[in-house]
């Protein structure tokens, strides 16, 4: 679509309120301001790892998205976004080199702000209801992948949407994340944590040893990697041994933050069980363990063309990757997945806010999953995990974060939150506080980063 055309449906949608945003909310009683943008930029930083293994393969480093939106009013807002690659969709990861599918994904970045540019919105869930169809047409076209998973162009979208977020808060004189919020999303972001855990996460093949220090330290629910490398047949056994060695060294540990008072067990397969036979082996030799009762959540255990029926294995089972819209969650659900992990920082708040409230009414549960975010990100992404309504079983919000494992100067990082030494960045045996303070200065979202600043000097 060209920037016509671009121009005329977003006028559209922004006449008609069908772009996703209610028309019938409390923002009726105050107009929200039409907000146009002059200018646009963007860039990125790359961020060495320690290899993460996951879905038969591993990323090495971390692409930083940062986007700047400027308005005519003259506010600069920026936003930052975490690439994952091989977590959106392994096929672009397996079909080019690891530098070049983080190019490609970042190109789009690059034209959604190019499309955005002299246009207007109201609020980023319009702007994103327009840009997601285009930005997933030119990344089959710059993949050369028809089948391009809608995933990969909303984690392209992630540092474009936040930035419009931050625009839309202060074009708007909106200080909190509270009152950023629109009202139709409010009753599913409504709760208040006043802990959230801080959940790590655990490649395949990592050793039992390594998760029982984790342990150790107060880490009480770890995201375990299933879905070992080989065939099928080589990936079952490595997992049954793999459960039968963690549940050795931590089956017995105790923990006030679970109703039965033992340690949850959290298995995240990336979609490497091809049968629901196969994956009903795993959970028959944890029943015959004795761990069958402590898992909490089986996190996508199959590809997403898999519609399996997965609610009547007697374990909730978790969809991901495969939730990219709303819509997507919607049939999730049908298919019988009883939780959705939500990524604020992978598949934009926008689209998230859209698939909370529909859990909320579904009565499915939502957690926060990670992608290896930044330290700033790991704060966009508390502030839901900390409104959203417990998880079965649980006692506090549950957010996994495991940047601190895998960048390789994640203290550096660190540093270039706004907020970096508030209490609630810190985990503090096994959970984050969300005090007070947390609430009030909005996990410091708000706040600029200096270092993040500095990357689009003032011409």
């Amino acid at each position: 679509m060209n920037r016509r055309k671009f121009v005329e449906r977003t006028s559209l949608l922004l006449t008609t309120g069908l772009a996703g945003f209610p028309l019938k909310s409390e923002v009726s009683k105050k107009p929200l301001a039409k907000i146009r943008i002059r200018n646009v930029n963007s860039n990125f930083e790359r961020e060495p790892l320690n290899p993460y293994r996951f879905k038969g393969s591993a990323i090495t480093d971390s692409w930083q998205a940062i986007s700047l939106l400027e308005s005519d009013t003259g506010i600069r807002k920026i936003g930052l976004g975490t690439q994952g690659v091989l977590w959106s969709d392994s096929s672009v990861f397996a079909a080019h080199s690891e530098s070049a599918g983080n190019a490609l994904m970042y190109a789009m970045s690059e034209h959604a702000l190019q499309l955005i540019k002299g246009t207007s919105f109201t609020t980023p869930i319009d702007l994103l209801d327009t840009l997601l169809p285009e930005v997933l047409a030119y990344g089959k076209l710059i993949t050369r992948n028809p089948d391009l998973r809608k995933t990969f162009a909303l984690n392209a979208l992630v540092s474009v949407d936040n930035a419009a977020w931050l625009l839309y808060a202060q074009e708007n004189k909106m200080a909190r994340f509270d009152d950023m919020v629109p009202a139709a999303y409010k009753p599913g972001l409504s709760y208040r944590h006043n802990k959230v855990a801080s959940i790590p996460s655990f490649s395949v093949g990592t050793t039992a040893e390594k998760i029982k220090a984790a342990a150790d330290e107060g880490y009480f629910i770890m995201k375990l990697k299933t879905g070992s490398a080989g065939t099928q047949s080589e990936m079952i056994e490595k997992d049954i041994a793999f459960l039968t060695a963690v549940h050795k060294a931590i089956g017995h540990y105790e923990t006030p933050y679970t109703k039965t008072g033992k340690i949850p067990y959290y298995f995240d397969a990336n979609g490497r069980y091809e049968k629901k036979e196969t994956l009903l082996r795993f959970l028959d030799h944890a029943k015959k363990i004795g761990a069958f009762d402590q898992i909490a959540v089986i996190e996508e255990p199959f590809e997403e063309n898999n519609e399996v029926f997965v609610g009547d294995m007697g374990v909730r089972v978790a969809a991901d990757e495969s939730a990219h819209t709303v819509e997507d969650a919607a049939r999730r659900i049908e298919q019988g997945y009883s939780a959705i992990a939500v990524k604020a920082i992978a598949k934009t708040l926008s689209m998230t806010m859209k698939i909370t409230q529909l859990a909320y009414e579904k009565k499915i549960p939502c957690f926060c999953a990670d992608l290896t975010v930044n330290p700033i990100l790991v704060d966009w992404n508390k502030s839901v995990a900390a409104r959203l309504p417990p998880f079965p079983g649980m006692t506090v919000g549950l957010q996994e974060t495991n940047g601190h494992q895998y960048y390789k100067n994640w203290d550096k990082m660190m540093a270039y939150h706004p907020k970096a030494g508030a209490t609630w960045t810190k985990t503090q045996k096994g959970v984050y506080l969300t005090d007070q303070s947390f609430y009030e200065q909005s996990g410091g979202i708000f706040d600029p980063s200096a270092h993040y600043e500095a990357v689009f000097p003032d011409k």
